[in-house]
């Protein structure tokens, strides 16, 4: 099934024709929960992975773990609807400082279904995700991994890894991803609006006229962050948001280009501000606002992640050499 992102409730240009430079394009992802193949882009499926080829592990140490969830029965507990038991640590006592942990694989994402997706080195169309599952201290940090790979390469492997390595609990039960099947649809966007993001004389008409809609309609009024700029959810390419840390210069460690968005990973992919951007498909056509939302967690946290608290992983690469090592910023 498609996903079909309703028209903006105004036409933003309309209001903001300086806007119209500054549009930009983003392939809202749609994961849903479903039953994705190896060779399908996905969130939480299998890789495409040769069996010859080491699966990969996070060497560093790691925070001290005393209980956690085994990974069978967070699936058990989702299919039913309940909460997964919590158990103790296997073995001696707390989970050693040292490693090494196997990755999660968290997504994939081919070109073929992303035509958006930007290159990796080589011209590699297949990006691969993953997240070491505990956090490393002093300030309990997560590690990710990206996986570039050319597609048509690596589908002539002779083998391919049918079952990765994990370890036997994780720390959350949001550490383990549902399978989704991604649904791809480009939107128009327009960057944040906040500090240098855009001209400050039109930062300031933005932020004036969403204080006089405050005002006109009450608690619930149409806003551009919220309803006209930036979808939620996962995404390739577009603008990143910046709700919970405001706009950051984010630059290549190697070659201090401006490095550009590769991928959104969302926490979840709507809330009380982003009601507006819930696909057709998956409203109520009889009821409006947050009321004819409709699929309940399937829609609302569809891929079960968790990236900070609540936050989007904006996953940056380098224009000048997509080489170069990519960053990763909370948000």
């Amino acid at each position: 099934m498609t996903r079909t992102t309703p028209a903006r409730p105004i036409s933003v240009e309309a209001v903001f024709p300086e806007l119209t430079a500054e549009r930009g394009r983003t392939t809202r992802l749609h994961p849903r929960p479903g039953r994705p193949g190896m060779r399908d882009s996905h969130v939480g499926g299998p890789m495409l992975w040769p069996d010859d080829e080491p699966w990969p592990v996070c060497h560093e140490p790691h925070r001290r773990e005393t209980k956690g969830y085994a990974p069978h029965e967070i699936r058990t507990a989702r299919a039913a609807g309940a909460r997964p038991p919590s158990r103790p640590w296997p073995g001696a006592g707390p989970l050693e400082e040292g490693g090494p942990v196997p990755f999660v694989g968290l997504a994939q994402i081919f070109r073929r279904d992303v035509p958006a997706l930007a290159s990796g080195p080589d011209g590699a169309d297949l990006v691969q995700l993953f997240r070491c599952p505990f956090t490393h201290e002093p300030c309990l940090e997560r590690r990710y991994r990206l996986r570039w790979r050319r597609a048509d390469e690596t589908e002539r492997a002779e083998g391919f890894l049918a079952t990765p390595p994990q370890v036997p609990l994780l720390r959350r039960e949001h550490e383990l991803p549902e399978p989704c099947v991604l649904h791809p649809e480009e939107v128009d966007t327009y960057p944040w609006a906040e500090d240098d993001t855009l001209p400050a004389p039109l930062i300031a008409r933005i932020d004036a006229w969403e204080d006089a809609r405050a005002s006109e309609h009450g608690p619930d009024p149409l806003s551009y962050q919220g309803d006209l700029s930036i979808p939620p959810g996962w995404r390739v390419g577009g603008f990143p948001s910046w709700a919970s840390t405001g706009p950051m210069a984010v630059d290549c460690a190697s070659c201090a280009t401006p490095m550009r968005l590769l991928l959104t990973a969302a926490s979840g992919e709507l809330d009380a501000d982003s009601h507006s951007w819930v696909p057709m498909e998956d409203r109520d056509p009889s009821l409006r606002g947050q009321a004819s939302i409709l699929g309940g967690l399937s829609v609302a946290q569809p891929t079960r992640l968790r990236f900070g608290r609540d936050c989007d992983l904006h996953v940056f690469t380098c224009p000048a050499d997509p080489g170069h090592p990519a960053r990763w910023v909370l948000s």
